[in-house]
């Protein structure tokens, strides 16, 4: 695919405020300084925690192996040292034409330029004593910490959502001696993210390893004994015991500060393909942006690490005099018991699916199909695939069905 325009321009005037410091936000940060850029940085922190990586939460983290420092994106030192000034605040407000952004606190910061990096938060369940203690989330370090020390052997839990983290909470669980129940609505586990060969793999891999899964039902009720969970009741009558409910069900941007101010949002908040808002003063990235991309002709909001990382590398670039159109190509990863699952592209809207490899290895690719044209590869344990796909797909290449269905076809014959 072409690159887009190229808009020169000049370096941004006055200080960059970002408010998060997840993967986006902190990215944001460290590429304005590996530019150059001299100016103050502000970035908006409101854990209490130095920025740190989300992906191992659900999996090693949790496992207890480590501490939160193995998590950190770098020692405090380095934020000094790149004189990134980081502010343990919320924002509150923007006042878009005095170029503020009021914090809870109660202070203010000016800003050159603001850059949204408010992310996603969990979608809470609206069901009856979903308040409890034993209903846990699983999003941010605090709420990993805490499983970390509820979790034991011989515990019941259950799972509600078969989703990525969902079922990486499961496979970590069961791996510790819990008896793990998960529960999902949909009729197929991932069902959203990944085609029915990949779903059918780590369905029967998580039955092997004693999780039961139950599809086609909800939870309507945590049952409970005062304070304490003691099951959930779900929609076809049955009663499952529970000492812990783990909520996967998904998550909502963050778009109210954008709103709030004015600022056009949907399913996240509304940028160009230079992930710039209606004000071109402030951009909006990662989990919380919804850009326009010329790659796939239309709207997309994310949730990857590359995705995040990406786009600030792309607004940092823009915040230092050279301004591209973003045209990542999307890969995402999930690590589940003994299996890695990686995806490069975007596998929605296929119509053909082609396996290679062997299933009952475990050790295959789907590589998914839109009218002839790859559009996707989802693999498990399957590493030289997937790297293959990222950079055919990010040159917008393709292989027919027939070469990626015959395991003596040479892919790297299609990168020359």
């Amino acid at each position: 695919m072409t690159q887009g325009p190229v808009l020169q321009g000049p370096v941004v005037q006055g200080p960059v405020v970002i408010v998060g410091a997840g993967h986006a936000g902190f990215q944001v940060a460290a590429s304005l300084r590996q530019h150059g850029f001299a100016e103050r940085i502000a970035l908006l922190n409101d854990e209490g925690h130095l920025p740190y990586q989300r992906p191992p939460l659900s999996k090693a983290y949790l496992k207890g192996t480590s501490g939160p420092d193995s998590l950190m994106f770098r020692p405090g030192k380095f934020f000094s040292d790149q004189k990134i000034d980081l502010i343990s605040d919320r924002a509150v407000s923007i006042d878009r034409r005095a170029h503020k952004l009021l914090l809870g606190s109660g202070s203010f910061l000016d800003y050159g330029h603001l850059v949204l990096a408010t992310g996603a938060r969990n979608r809470l369940l609206d069901i009856p004593n979903a308040n409890l203690e034993g209903v846990r989330y699983l999003r941010t370090l605090d709420e990993s910490e805490a499983l970390r020390h509820r979790i034991g052997s011989g515990q019941r839990v259950v799972v509600i959502g078969a989703g990525f983290i969902g079922l990486e909470f499961a496979a970590t669980a069961r791996g510790k001696g819990l008896e793990v129940d998960v529960v999902e609505l949909g009729t197929r586990v991932m069902a959203r993210a990944v085609t029915a060969e990949i779903s059918e793999f780590f369905q029967s891999s998580h039955t092997a390893a004693g999780i039961r899964i139950h599809l086609g039902v909800q939870v309507t009720s945590i049952e409970s004994h005062g304070s304490n969970v003691t099951g959930v009741s779900l929609s076809d009558g049955r009663h499952m015991p529970a000492d812990l409910v783990v909520v996967g069900v998904g998550v909502l941007p963050n778009v109210e500060l954008a709103a709030e101010a004015g600022l056009p949002v949907a399913a996240g908040i509304i940028v160009d393909e230079h992930l710039l808002t209606a004000d071109p003063d402030i951009s909006a990235v990662g989990d919380c942006a919804l850009y326009a991309s010329p790659r796939f002709g239309g709207s997309l909001r994310l949730e990857s690490v590359q995705n995040a990382t990406d786009h600030a590398r792309c607004v940092a670039a823009r915040l230092t005099g050279d301004a591209k159109v973003y045209d990542g190509l999307p890969w995402f990863w999930s690590d589940q018991g003994p299996h890695k699952l990686q995806i490069a592209g975007l596998t929605t809207g296929y119509d053909q699916v082609v396996v290679r490899g062997d299933r009952g290895q475990g050790a295959f690719s789907a590589f998914c199909y839109k009218s002839g044209q790859l559009v996707g590869i989802e693999s498990v344990n399957r590493a030289g695939d997937h790297m293959f796909g990222r950079r055919l797909l990010a040159a917008n290449g393709s292989i027919t069905p027939e070469q990626a269905a015959d395991s003596s076809f040479d892919l790297k014959s299609a990168l020359t």
